[in-house]
């Protein structure tokens, strides 16, 4: 049985850093783009009928009003951190699976808190604090956690194959986190949806070596998130104090080569605590 794991997922990440950053009103609908095509659309503009996968200008010709952001990784990593910190008052020991979406180790935590339930409100509770909605999910495995956080479920023990046998074959792009897969699970999804198989529970009914001799590794690790068995653990973070250097200066330095001088002294010594850690 895989370990119990809390999925946390902040809906439409990347348009609500975008927004964020570019002070964008939250009523106003927003979509980024990667150049081309609309990566990710504002709930707002979701309902004025932007869809993913638009150009923008059909995007502009189906809601004028749309501002349009440009896409940003670095933007997207930079601007979770004040979630990720909130959530780290709830639990130690965080994974960031992709800008929005947080892993976690759930059995510990929800014991620490009372229960499952009680952990997925301090979580929900402690991200509106920084400023964002989220929705928690908790499932015997990362896989499973993600879409139950999708759904904000919180799927019990043993319940997994149950859970996501009816979901659509199209979810296995919603769990994918690794670079490489993230780029190819849409030509697998693709692939299989032309073979007829339309769920997740098509998937789980196939034989895992027929799986691998047909699809591969990638077809593999679709098969052990189909079937529940996604139990890879999650690889937390783990909070640490800043790393501080200081010097009193008694009396008073008044030359600027004395201060230069000082200053020198204590990047040397910030840099061999950083190599200490592991950081340099």
């Amino acid at each position: 049985m895989p370990e119990r794991v809390a999925a946390v997922w902040v809906p439409d990440w990347p348009v609500l850093a975008a927004m964020t950053l570019a002070e964008v009103p939250a009523d106003r609908p927003a979509a980024v783009h990667d150049g081309r095509r609309l990566t990710a659309v504002s709930a707002v503009a979701r309902a004025q009928g932007v869809r993913r996968g638009m150009r923008r200008r059909h995007a502009q010709e189906t809601c004028p009003e749309v501002v349009l952001l440009a896409a940003d990784p670095g933007r997207d990593v930079r601007l979770l951190e004040p979630v990720v910190e909130a959530v780290e008052c709830v639990v130690a020991g965080v994974e960031v699976a992709r800008p929005g979406l947080l892993l976690l180790p759930a059995a510990g935590a929800g014991r620490y808190h009372g229960s499952e339930e009680a952990l997925a409100e301090q979580l929900v509770e402690a991200v509106a604090r920084a400023g964002y909605e989220a929705q928690v999910g908790v499932a015997d495995g990362a896989g499973a956690a993600v879409l139950a956080a999708r759904a904000a479920l919180l799927v019990p023990a043993g319940a997994g194959p149950g859970f996501l046998a009816p979901l659509g074959i199209g979810e296995l792009v919603h769990v994918a986190t690794e670079e490489e897969v993230v780029a190819r699970i849409p030509g697998l999804v693709d692939l299989l949806g032309r073979l007829g198989l339309r769920t997740l529970g098509d998937l789980a009914g196939l034989p895992r070596e027929d799986v691998l001799g047909r699809f591969g590794a990638l077809g593999v690790w679709a098969h052990r998130v189909a079937c529940g068995q996604d139990d890879r653990p999650t690889a937390v973070r783990r909070p640490e104090q800043d790393v501080v250097v200081e010097e009193v200066l008694d009396p008073p330095v008044e030359r600027l080569e004395a201060t230069a001088f000082v200053a020198r002294r204590l990047a040397e010594a910030l840099h061999d605590r950083l190599v200490q850690r592991g950081a340099g």
